[in-house]
């Protein structure tokens, strides 16, 4: 679906856009009344400094607001931009601050939900739909933390060895699938149906914390991260 069709199907009664380049930042009408901010990243567009300088300060406009006004984050990216420039500049440095304005915004009472409706990789990824309350997705959205041959190039494996596991291990695989069963997904929407109600339903359900790893161990993507995650915090307190 192209992002004026989920925009309509999301806001019948009617939504509010502006842009700056392929960044986009308002608000749409819920159905059963109120609003929500509208946030996000078009037509694949590739994470910089400025990008994320961009969105982090709209973020933080935002948050001082204790009108507890959830945001959507339309993801539709590359992943960052592998320039020298902004590797210089510190780029993981404005992503994490963009992560951290999405959390700050959270604690204000800002609920967020990351919809990724194309691609996404690697850190701009993790800096914009990995970092909201709550990820979900459309059908034949396409994530990454990592592909495998970069993989292969930090961990000095093969590819092959590593495709070999990613058939039996979610954590290891690109992939929507996959990151549902790893339980960073929360919800795959279906794109035949009006997504203003499943967006109603998902923001009646935003979880109070983080959930993934319960997710992970239920769907089988990741056993074991729930109960040592409990473990850590009992030992810790």
């Amino acid at each position: 679906m192209k992002l004026g069709e989920i925009l309509r199907s999301l806001f019948p009664a009617g939504y509010h856009l502006g842009a700056e380049g392929k960044l986009i930042a308002g608000r749409g009408s819920l159905p059963g009344g109120g609003r929500i901010h509208l946030l996000g990243v078009a037509e694949g567009t590739f994470l910089g400094v400025e990008e994320a300088l961009w969105l982090a300060r709209r973020v933080l406009e935002i948050g001082p607001a204790r009108d507890a006004t959830p945001i959507l984050l339309m993801v539709n990216s590359g992943s960052q931009r592998m320039s020298r420039r902004d590797e210089l500049l510190g780029l993981n440095e404005y992503l994490a601050h963009l992560a951290k304005a999405l959390i700050l915004a959270e604690l204000a009472g800002h609920g967020s939900i990351g919809l990724l409706y194309g691609h996404s990789a690697a850190g701009a990824f993790i800096a914009t739909g990995l970092a909201a309350s709550a990820l979900v997705a459309l059908p034949g959205a396409t994530p990454t933390v990592m592909d495998l041959p970069s993989m292969a190039r930090v961990t000095k494996l093969s590819v092959d060895f590593l495709r070999e596991k990613a058939a039996t291990t979610p954590i290891f695989a690109p992939g929507l699938d996959n990151l549902a069963q790893a339980g960073a997904v929360l919800e795959i929407w279906d794109s035949g149906k009006p997504l203003d109600r499943q967006l109603a339903s998902c923001l009646g359900k935003l979880p109070a914390a983080d959930v993934r790893d319960r997710l992970g161990q239920e769907r089988g993507g990741r056993p074991r991260a729930a109960t040592i995650a409990a473990r850590v915090a009992k030992s810790a307190f």
